[in-house]
């Protein structure tokens, strides 16, 4: 590694001025774990419908393999970092994409048309954040869960940051909490010997509840990490769903004699409440634009500004931006980019060639203007909960309703239906436009968190915004043939590449199944908007609730909306372990300030406290992501050479109940020894 900056050079100069950071061997290396990153989430994503973050994992394979290079320093590893986590995100177009084919218009995915469009929407998400960087990372309380974790990462495994002892201290915090995640993660996803979660179910008169847990360790570290006020919105979210809507519904719809009371409740939720979930999640999403008009214009002056003089507004090399004039070069590129893709689109439908110029306009207008406004949304979701929870495939509903609403104005007043093969045409544009706004939001919601991490190590914001444009130009090359790969290996459900095929091996790709159901039920007059329009009335009263409680003089209360919105949408596996990780830092700081007689006599420790829970928690997140990666690449092989997607599993006998109470046990251990670990630091 570099020799760390002298500890008496002044503070107005720049330690790091001479650092290497956006490298030939950063990129190469960079463009390497793209590939392995893109192709497990597309895998994954595909398969579950989740992907993980990759910017964590990243870091670590960076710092482990640039260990060896000469000269290499942490900014350097910050930049291998940034491309990676930019590609491995882009694969959250596979949320709408595979659509195409489930409505029967596309048979595979063409290689450049699925590239372009990958590309072309996700440099744009990337342009759309650069103005929102001084609003929503430097000026922002926004916790940046994965980010901050990212950067202590970076720090623990490097000189410039730390001394010896600290290094070695920040490793083993980070090893210790990898290894314990890893593990349980091999037990669930691997062995199947431990459950990933579990629920109980009751029922009250006909209503059925469920009282639901989780036990991945990586989202506890992500938990801990957010602040309480996101943790008591996201379980106010969960009650709303299964304590309130799911109840209501199961109590008023009769219960099906061949269904067992969970899967009947499981049904209610995808059916009904995810929607009323994604209308929540669609006026938080337009609330915090309009929260954000402000700090967002003034950046955007600020950058006007520096374009039209140069000189009056000098700016340190870590607060320099992508130059106004590089981001509407980059902008117009893009805008003719995906101009060229729906007009390659529209070009095969039966239609006048008005018609196709009009969709193409269109196309092109909605995939701009809704991108750019939800950029501003899934980063705030970003750095309230971190990129692995945030919702894209909630904002991917809304743009698809969207869309959905405006084509079929436009086919109705143009005649265009009078064709009915106009309306399968209508309904694969739509989804097509929806995947390029999935791009611009997936983009978004991970660069604010790279951006994050490179303000804590004062990185070059340019540059870091230069390595997020490569990572997107890559993993769009990857993602096509990826796709095309799996759909032949074995096909999604409700699209079946070949006849014969085990229908049983097909990937879910449930969320590319419910944005087309959305689509089709728009498009044929009969989607039941009364679910979205009750999730938007509770999106609003949430909203007057939140203005109320920050309107209190001498308190510092809010009730974040789309985190509620989220508590909805996701499933409560994937949200209560977030949950009880906010509750645990919460407690972990009030026992220190008991413990060293209040807040102030406590600072110190509470700041050693802050860093070991930051890199232990960063170490549960480093170790299931890691293991996720390669139990998708063990899975992949396994199926591909015509074995089980469960290759390494222990079929063991009546181990339901067992698997549960090991999970629980598991996840009792990990969070046990977080607080032991934190509460160690603190004394």
């Amino acid at each position: 590694m570099s020799a760390p900056p002298s500890a008496t050079a002044p503070a107005a100069q720049d330690p790091y001025a001479d650092y290497r950071e956006l490298t030939l061997r950063g990129m190469i290396l960079g463009a390497l774990i793209t590939v392995v990153f893109t192709a497990s989430n597309v895998y994954l994503g595909l398969k579950v419908g989740l992907t993980f973050a990759s910017s964590i994992p990243a870091a670590v394979i960076s710092m482990a393999l640039l260990r060896f290079a000469k000269g290499s320093n942490i900014l350097e590893n910050n930049m291998v970092q940034t491309q990676a986590s930019a590609a491995g995100t882009l694969s959250s177009v596979i949320f709408i994409l595979p659509g195409l084919l489930m409505a029967g218009y596309w048979s595979g995915f063409p290689f450049w048309q699925t590239a372009l469009l990958c590309m072309s929407g996700g440099i744009l998400g990337v342009i759309f954040t650069v103005p929102l960087r001084h609003a929503m990372v430097v000026n922002s309380t926004l916790p940046y869960p994965e980010g901050v974790a990212a950067a202590e990462i970076l720090k623990a495994g490097s000189a410039e940051h730390s001394d010896e002892d600290e290094t070695s201290s920040g490793i083993a915090d980070i090893a210790t909490g990898g290894l314990i995640s890893g593990v349980l993660s091999f037990c669930a996803g691997g062995l199947r010997v431990v459950a990933d979660s579990a629920s109980y179910w009751f029922k009250a008169g006909n209503a059925i509840f469920q009282i639901p847990m989780g036990y991945s360790l990586a989202l506890l570290g992500a938990g801990y990490m957010v602040g309480l006020a996101g943790g008591i919105a996201i379980l106010l979210g969960i009650v709303i769903a299964w304590g309130v809507l799911v109840p209501y519904f199961s109590a008023t719809l009769p219960q099906p004699a061949d269904v067992d009371m969970a899967t009947f409740a499981l049904t209610l939720w995808k059916e009904k409440v995810r929607f009323i979930g994604a209308g929540t999640i669609g006026v938080a999403a337009v609330w915090t634009l309009i929260m954000l008009l402000k700090p967002v214009a003034e950046g955007m002056r600020l950058s006007l500004a520096a374009m039209r003089a140069p000189r009056d507004y000098q700016r340190s090399r870590v607060e320099q931006d992508l130059s106004p004039r590089a981001m509407i070069g980059w902008t117009v590129g893009m805008l003719v980019m995906l101009g060229l893709s729906f007009h390659h689109f529209v070009d095969s439908a039966a239609i006048s060639d008005t018609a196709g110029w009009v969709l193409v306009l269109l196309g092109t207008l909605m995939a701009f203007f809704i991108g750019f406004l939800v950029a501003a949304a899934c980063g705030y979701m970003a750095g309230l909960v971190g990129s692995s929870s945030s919702p894209i495939s909630g904002v991917g509903i809304v743009s698809v309703v969207i869309v959905s609403l405006v084509l079929l104005v436009y086919g109705e007043s143009a005649g265009l239906f009078a064709h009915e093969g106009n309306r399968q045409f209508m309904l694969a544009l739509t989804l097509f436009v929806g995947s390029a706004v999935v791009s611009v939001a997936s983009v978004s919601n991970d660069n604010l968190q790279d951006l994050k991490t490179g303000w804590l190590i004062q990185a070059t914001p340019w540059r870091q915004q230069v390595a997020l444009i490569i990572g997107c130009v890559v993993g769009a090359l990857v993602i096509a043939p990826v796709l095309e790969m799996l759909y032949q290996a074995y096909g999604f459900t409700g699209a079946m590449p070949r006849e014969g095929m085990d229908v049983k091996q097909a990937l879910a790709a449930p969320q590319a199944t419910l944005m087309t159901t959305i689509a089709t039920g728009i498009f044929s007059h009969n989607l039941q908007w009364n679910y979205i329009f009750t999730g938007i009335g509770i999106g609003v009263a949430l909203i007057i609730v939140d203005r109320l409680l920050r309107s209190r003089p001498g308190t510092n209360l809010s009730l974040p909306v789309l985190a509620v919105g989220m508590g909805i949408y996701l499933p409560p596996a994937v949200t209560m372990p977030i949950v009880i990780g906010m509750v645990l830092a919460t407690l972990v700081r009030k026992r220190i300030q008991r413990r060293h007689g209040g807040k102030t006599q406590a600072e110190p420790y509470l700041k050693r406290a802050e860093r070991t829970g930051t890199l232990m928690a960063a170490g549960l997140i480093v170790g299931e992501s890691l293991m996720g990666v390669i139990m998708a690449f063990i899975i992949t092989f396994s199926v591909t050479s015509g074995g089980s997607d469960a290759p390494l599993a222990l079929s063991l006998e009546n181990w339901d109940d067992a698997a549960s109470w090991l999970g629980l046990a598991a996840f009792v251990v990990g969070a046990t020894l977080l607080v032991n670990r934190v509460m160690k630091a603190a004394r």
